[in-house]
């Protein structure tokens, strides 16, 4: 595991100056994006937009970069001392596995995602020449891809904003103590209010710019899986998400370190420990290691959690559980992928992922072991229903998390769609969607 790439420090006058820059380079790149990117006003339905003029791009451009120019700010105040910038943190910039990871897979993702968009939307218009001749042009394609890129914005924004809501909510009695740390940079976030916070974005998308929600959403939702593929292999570098305890000597199992064995790209000690190896240092259970059973009393052969990782310096060993969702996304990515050749109706391809997804989820929830997620026994102790909680054992196969009761309603969702939509193009012969390669 490698959960610190590199942490870089700015305390020298020259870094200093130089974060300076390259904050300045990069504001000025995006508010150069927004002026470059500006959409004229629109024409009647089906007809090409107006070219923009100088103000709308203008516009566009300082929309942009103010939105940048704050991100800029709030970032150099985090990384610079209080001797370089007012209010200044002086946190420096830690690289850490699991955001380059999960940056790389949005990025994936969006760029996957832009191409097939162009092939989904291309449109073939002969232009002639002042030769007499002429060609052949798409001209569609790329006003879609330019449009899926611009979309990556919103999708980003609300799967931030949605991650965020439900990581508060399921742990919202630690931030009932102090609510000002629900905007701190610590904490953690949740797949499936991205998910939610992202499909929102993308219908409100969708709507504004006149596009079929579900035709766009065959499209994009396979480079989600993608985009997880790679996000899951973060969460396994930062040790979160991690597997329940496993048997000793079991085939398939990982051990997380503590800030004592964390090391980074350069093999010096990180500092960082795994959020799995945080959460066992504080776990007062007893766990019997030849069979990886889990107890809340001391019993022969069984040693307390906390008091074997401070010995050992890593976590016991746990299932690779972010292994199992990276493999099963990539594989739901390709088969997805191939199944568009064969759509009968817009929406398809949609309906089948959430309901493979649901499925995949769900399997993979039954050997994760970090509680913190949320489950039924945590959400009945936060409600005071103690007896209620004592019945629903944080061990029992039916303490269903957080994440599984969202699987089974994203199933029964997906399945209503699938089942509406098929009776749709059933009463509807000949009609679907437009031929497109996957």
């Amino acid at each position: 595991m490698l959960p610190l790439l590199v942490h870089f420090t700015f305390t020298a006058l020259w870094s200093q100056l130089l974060l300076y820059a390259v904050a300045l380079a990069a504001v000025a790149y995006i508010a150069y994006n927004g002026w470059r990117n500006a959409e004229g006003t629109p024409g009647a339905r089906g007809e090409k937009p107006a070219a923009p003029t100088s103000g709308q791009r203008m516009t566009r451009a300082l929309s942009y970069g103010a939105f940048a120019a704050a991100l800029a700010w709030f970032g150099l105040r985090y990384a610079l001392p209080a001797s370089a910038i007012p209010g200044g943190k002086g946190e420096g910039i830690p690289v850490h596995t699991y955001g380059v990871l999960l940056a790389t897979g949005f990025i994936t993702a969006a760029s996957v995602a832009a191409r097939l968009a162009q092939e989904e939307w291309r449109k073939l218009t002969w232009v002639p020449d002042a030769q007499g001749g002429g060609q052949w042009v798409d001209t569609e394609g790329p006003r879609k891809r330019e449009a899926i890129l611009d979309l990556s914005f919103y999708v980003l924004v609300g799967g931030l904003v949605g991650s965020r809501v439900l990581f508060v909510l399921v742990n919202w009695q630690d931030y009932a103590r102090d609510w000002t740390q629900v905007f701190s940079l610590g904490g953690g976030l949740v797949f499936y209010g991205g998910l939610i916070g992202a499909a929102l974005a993308a219908w409100y998308f969708a709507r504004k710019n006149g596009m079929d929600f579900l035709r766009l959403a065959d499209v994009a939702i396979p480079t989600v899986s993608l985009g997880q593929c790679l996000g899951r292999l973060g969460c396994f570098s930062a040790g979160c998400c991690w597997g329940d305890v496993t048997a000793a000597g079991s085939r398939f199992m990982a051990h997380f370190p503590g800030s004592g064995l964390a090391r980074d790209l350069f093999g010096r000690l990180g500092g960082t420990s795994s959020l799995a190896f945080q959460s066992q240092a504080q776990d007062h259970r007893y766990v019997v290691e030849a069979t990886g059973e889990i107890l809340h009393h001391a019993a022969p052969g069984a040693v307390r959690i906390s008091e074997w990782v401070a010995q050992h310096g890593t976590t016991l060993p746990v299932y690779p559980t972010q292994i199992y969702e990276s493999v099963g996304q990539l594989v739901l990515f390709l088969a997805l992928l191939y199944a568009r050749r064969f759509r009968r109706f817009h929406g398809q391809i949609f309906a089948l992922w959430l309901m493979c997804y649901a499925v995949l989820r769900t399997s993979v929830e039954l050997f994760r072991g970090d509680v913190e997620r949320g489950t039924l026994n945590g959400l009945l102790r936060s409600l005071g229903a103690s007896g209620l909680a004592d019945a629903v054992p944080l061990e029992a196969w039916y303490n269903i998390s957080t994440s599984q009761f969202i699987s089974l309603c994203m199933f029964t969702f997906g399945a209503t769609l699938l089942y509406r939509r098929i009776r749709q193009a059933s009463e509807a012969p000949g009609v679907g969607p437009t031929p497109s390669p996957a």
